[in-house]
């Protein structure tokens, strides 16, 4: 095979200019610029919160939980300022990728970067959802084995593990690919040639549907144990407050990975199993674009479900709706409680009942 025949299979057929093409061309570049940079400052801005809430936070399951969060955070911010600069840069080129990367080596680094990028948020609330699944009901046992330095390390392996599955592709010898739209490259969809074809982009969608069905199961059994050790007064004087607080982050970060990545998930599924002939219904940039929103998405989870932001959503509808949430007013004071006096009213209401002599020595 030639090297003009190589390079026309990789990057596919030029695309002819026309008005209708450069405005195309000029709104992408416009949408693309808007993404990175409200990406960019909403991250920002999330990962300062998240940090300044780790350092003054001593209670053990909350800094873990910050850990994962931060590290979710910048994940995200790199994300939109690596892809983000890459499409700049292709954008620049007129996306004439044959010209400023004849070699393929841009566009395996784009690909690389997209699904690591891609997976990665998605494996760490997976692992956020285990590790508050686990602070909830085990909350003896996440104290003693969930060490600081093991949690480490568990981010560590959830990083190795995203950067090795989109990595497959180079050390298999299959590199990414442009996309019809040669704004972007990604794994090889059209007409697989053989079973590699199929199975690495496979890899990657199961792989996320799977660390989306574990955030779904995780996150729903923390809120039940959540809620049913509330109603009955199992908990305690104990963190109910920050617990509230992780388990509404997590329910809609699971709310926005979900809306998010689940059609690019399943829709990579679809095309790589389809037959040669079986036109796709849906576009595979689209299903991208939504994907992009998660990023934008997820920091604002942090910087709005706060325990305060929450009180005063709390406080809000019971000034609106008056005496008819006066019962739900009553439950959300105990549970957020104060920043000065979390959950003040409920220890005082159980702090009646002194311990058995049994428990006493179990602590001590």
């Amino acid at each position: 095979m030639s090297s003009n025949e190589s390079s026309e299979t990789r990057y596919g057929s030029e695309v002819r200019g026309s008005n209708s093409t450069c405005c195309h061309k000029e709104l992408s570049v416009t949408a693309s610029v808007i993404s990175m940079t409200v990406g960019i400052f909403s991250n920002s801005f999330a990962l300062f919160i998240l940090i300044k809430s780790y350092s003054r936070h001593r209670i053990k399951s909350k800094a873990s939980f910050l850990l994962f969060a931060s590290s979710l955070v910048t994940t995200d911010l790199l994300g939109h300022l690596i892809n983000g600069s890459l499409v700049l840069h292709v954008y620049r080129f007129h996306r004439k990728w044959d010209t400023f990367d004849p070699h393929g080596i841009v566009c395996n680094i784009f690909g690389v970067c997209m699904v690591f990028y891609g997976l990665s948020p998605l494996l760490l609330s997976s692992a956020m959802a285990v590790e508050r699944f686990i602070g909830v009901t085990k909350p003896i046992f996440h104290s003693a084995v969930l060490s600081s330095h093991l949690m480490k390390r568990l981010l560590g392996f959830t990083w190795l593990l995203a950067a090795l599955v989109a990595l497959l592709p180079v050390l298999l010898r299959r590199p990414y690919e442009v996309q019809r739209s040669r704004s972007w490259c990604f794994f090889h969809m059209e007409q697989p040639r053989d079973w590699l074809d199929v199975l690495l982009p496979l890899i990657f969608s199961v792989l996320g549907l799977l660390a989306l069905l574990l955030s779904i199961v995780c996150n729903t059994l923390a809120s039940c144990a959540l809620l049913h050790g509330r109603l009955r007064h199992k908990h305690g004087c104990r963190g109910t407050s920050y617990h509230l607080e992780m388990i509404c982050q997590l329910l809609a970060i699971m709310l926005v990975s979900c809306v998010c990545w689940g059609p690019l998930l399943v829709h990579v599924i679809i095309l790589s199993t389809r037959a040669k002939d079986e036109p796709s219904s849906f576009s595979l940039l689209t299903t991208v674009r939504m994907a992009t929103w998660n990023q934008i998405l997820d920091p604002w989870v942090y910087i709005l479900l706060r325990k305060a932001v929450l009180r005063k959503i709390f406080m809000l509808f019971h000034s609106c709706w008056g005496s008819k949430l006066h019962t739900f007013h009553r439950w959300q004071r105990s549970t957020l409680g104060s920043s000065r006096e979390p959950s003040k009213s409920y220890c005082i209401r159980y702090s009646r009942q002194p311990l058995p002599d049994t428990a006493v020595q179990s602590i001590t």
